[in-house]
C-alpha cells in the first residue's frame, strides 16, 4: 500500500505543481462565477422571483440562489480543463507512459481525478470567501458541510471529463467538443433558475434538466450548504461519478489504444 500511496501522493503534487506554474487558471476559474453573480444577478434580481423552495427557510436573494451553481460550474470548468491537460500529456506521451506502470489503471486516473477534484475545492473556497466579502454569506457550519458534496461532485465532473478526453484525438479539436458539453450542462440545469420555473415554460425542458447530471451536482451543494441531505441528488451523483469513472478507464485502456493504431 506505500507504493500506492506514494504514487497517488506523486500524481496529485504533479498537479498542484501545474497548476501553481499557471496561475492564469486560477484567475480565470474566479473571472467566470464571480461576473455571473456581480453582473448577471444585478439584471435577472428583478425579472426572476423565487418562491420559497427547499431546502431555503425564507425568500431568498437571486444571488444566494445561483451561489450553489455557480460553485458547480467552477467544477465543471476545471473538470474539463483538466481534461484538456489529459489530452496534451497523451499527444506528449506522457500520458501512455503513465497508464503502462505495474500499477492498476483505475488507481492511476482516479488519483489523477482526485488531484484535479482538490484543485477545484480550493476555487470554490475561494471563490465563497469573495462573495462573502459582498454579503452574500452561507451559513457557517455550511462551509464545512459542504465539503464533501463538492468532492463527489468534482470527481464526476472530472471523470465526465475524463471519458470525453478519451475520444479526443487531436489538442485543437478540444474546445469546440467541449463547448457542446459545458454550456448545455450548464444552463440546462438549476444552476440559474429553478426547475418550476422551467416547467412554466415547457414540461419537456424541465424533464431535460431534471436528468442533466450537472443539475443533481447543483442541488447536492445547495442543501448541503444548509446542513441538509438531498438523498436523490446524492444517488444520482454517485451513481454517475461511478459509471463515468469505469467507462474512463475502459476507454484508456493503452492495448486498445495500441490496436486503434494498427494500419
Amino acid at each position: 500500500m506505500n507504493g500506492y500511496w506514494g504514487v497517488s501522493r506523486a500524481i496529485i503534487a504533479r498537479e498542484f505543481l501545474r497548476f501553481v506554474h499557471q496561475r492564469e487558471r486560477f484567475f480565470a476559474a474566479l473571472v467566470r462565477p464571480l461576473v455571473w453573480l456581480l453582473v448577471f444577478a444585478s439584471g435577472f434580481r428583478a425579472a426572476l422571483g423565487l418562491s420559497i423552495i427547499p431546502p431555503y427557510q425564507t425568500y431568498i436573494t437571486y444571488e444566494t440562489y445561483i451561489m450553489p451553481g455557480l460553485c458547480a460550474m467552477m467544477l465543471l470548468f476545471n473538470g474539463m480543463q483538466s481534461s484538456l491537460s489529459l489530452v496534451y500529456d497523451r499527444e506528449m506521451g506522457s500520458m501512455r507512459l503513465l497508464l503502462t506502470s505495474p500499477f492498476p489503471r483505475w488507481w492511476l486516473l482516479v488519483s489523477r481525478l482526485a488531484g484535479a477534484t482538490a484543485i477545484s475545492i480550493l476555487q470554490v473556497y475561494v471563490f465563497l470567501a469573495i462573495a462573502a466579502l459582498f454579503g452574500i454569506v452561507m451559513p457557517p457550519l455550511g462551509y464545512a458541510a459542504v465539503l464533501p458534496a463538492l468532492a463527489l461532485g468534482g470527481m464526476m465532473l472530472g471523470a465526465l471529463g475524463l471519458l470525453l478526453s478519451s475520444f479526443i484525438r487531436q489538442l485543437e479539436n478540444f474546445a469546440g467538443i467541449m463547448n457542446f458539453v459545458i454550456f448545455p450542462m450548464f444552463f440546462l440545469s438549476s444552476a440559474l433558475y429553478p426547475l418550476w420555473k422551467m416547467a412554466e415554460s415547457s414540461s419537456l425542458l424541465r424533464d431535460i434538466c431534471a436528468g442533466n447530471p450537472f443539475t443533481h451536482v447543483v442541488e447536492l451543494i445547495r442543501f448541503s450548504l444548509y446542513l441538509q441531505v438531498d438523498w436523490g441528488a446524492l444517488a444520482w451523483v454517485a451513481t454517475s461519478a461511478l459509471v463515468f469513472t469505469a467507462l474512463a478507464v475502459w476507454a484508456y485502456d493503452p492495448a486498445r489504444g495500441l490496436n486503434r493504431r494498427k494500419p
